[in-house]
């Protein structure tokens, strides 16, 4: 049994994949997971079931026999695969209009489909690095930590978009600390897990050999670590990056907190790459997202995979009766 309210889902750039993966994932889900699209009805595939609904309490209902769409009206059509600068205000619209109705109880959850930051700056002067930066201004949080996960991991990278030369000037205790502090919580409230165990990485090469290839394991990782693990966090490491990801290491953990970007991500996305989901944890309210991007090259050409959106759906539903059972 899903949720009590639907998932609400932000259509995203609507000249990438994102509207025909909408229809692809109601096809694959219909009423068993009731979700609805928040967009311009014209933007969808010509040959999509849709079904116009004015509150998304109707969407359970129209769930059955078609994709139930909240409608947002967006300045121009949509050309799959051209973004256009008049439609980066409907993006940006649609997204905060599912904040708001997960706010106020009316979903259960917000899933994105993917934005393009450069189609939203030409267009709007979107002033956030990405969704995550704007969920969390929208939420007032100052705090928000990325996860990435699938069925057979669940990772975090502490720092993200950043050239790697500048990640160990990043890496700061406070914000180690905040990130297995938010990852703790998440795993406990919204996946359910008691006790969560989690493996931190070090930053250096076999974390940093006692101090012979890097010394932030001595001075930052390790002093952060036994400081949480006074507070009751079950944390392993420093670890070495090399060995956390085979099948009986994993086995030994909940979540992996990484230091940088693609030591999180080349280990999620080798063992799952389409059935990824992007989850923001430190939010008021559950999002999730796939963990992909616009991708114009397909767009429109009936080629786009919708397993990322499918699984981002599920988590979204998933971690909402967790919450709600918390």
């Amino acid at each position: 049994m899903s949720a009590a309210a639907p998932i609400a889902l932000s259509c995203g750039d609507p000249s990438g994949i994102g509207p025909e993966i909408a229809v692809a994932a109601w096809r694959v889900l219909g009423a068993d997971l009731p979700f609805f699209l928040i967009g311009d009805p014209r933007h969808l595939p010509d040959t999509a079931d849709i079904a116009e609904i004015a509150d998304p309490a109707e969407a359970p209902g129209a769930a059955r026999t078609a994709l139930p769409v909240l409608p947002h009206a967006f300045a121009a059509p949509a050309r799959p695969g051209h973004p256009d600068p008049a439609n980066a205000e409907g993006t940006i619209g649609a997204i905060r209009r599912g904040v708001e109705l997960v706010q106020t109880g009316k979903a259960a959850a917000l899933c994105t489909n993917p934005i393009h930051k450069k189609a939203l700056k030409d267009g709007a002067a979107f002033a956030f690095p990405g969704h995550t930066e704007f969920l969390a201004a929208l939420a007032g949080v100052e705090r928000v930590v990325m996860m990435l996960a699938c069925d057979a991991l669940r990772v975090v990278p502490t720092t993200i978009h950043l050239p790697l030369a500048e990640v160990p000037a990043a890496l700061t205790p406070e914000l180690l600390r905040d990130t297995l502090r938010i990852t703790h919580a998440a795993l406990c409230r919204d996946f359910g897990i008691d006790g969560p165990r989690i493996a931190v990485a070090g930053l250096n090469p076999h974390a940093g050999e006692g101090g012979a290839m890097g010394r932030e394991e001595i001075e930052i990782v390790a002093p952060v670590l036994e400081e949480l693990r006074a507070e009751g966090l079950s944390l392993i490491g420093p670890m070495s990056a090399d060995t956390m990801f085979h099948a009986p290491a994993r086995a030994r953990y909940d979540a992996a907190v990484c230091m940088y970007h693609d030591q999180a991500l080349i280990p999620i996305k080798t063992i799952d790459f389409a059935g990824g989901v992007n989850v923001t944890l430190g939010l008021p309210f559950i999002r999730t997202s796939p963990d992909h991007g616009t991708a114009y090259d397909i767009a429109g050409k009936g080629l786009a995979d919708p397993s990322s959106l499918i699984a981002a759906l599920r988590m979204a539903d998933r971690m909402a009766k967790a919450r709600a059972a918390g």
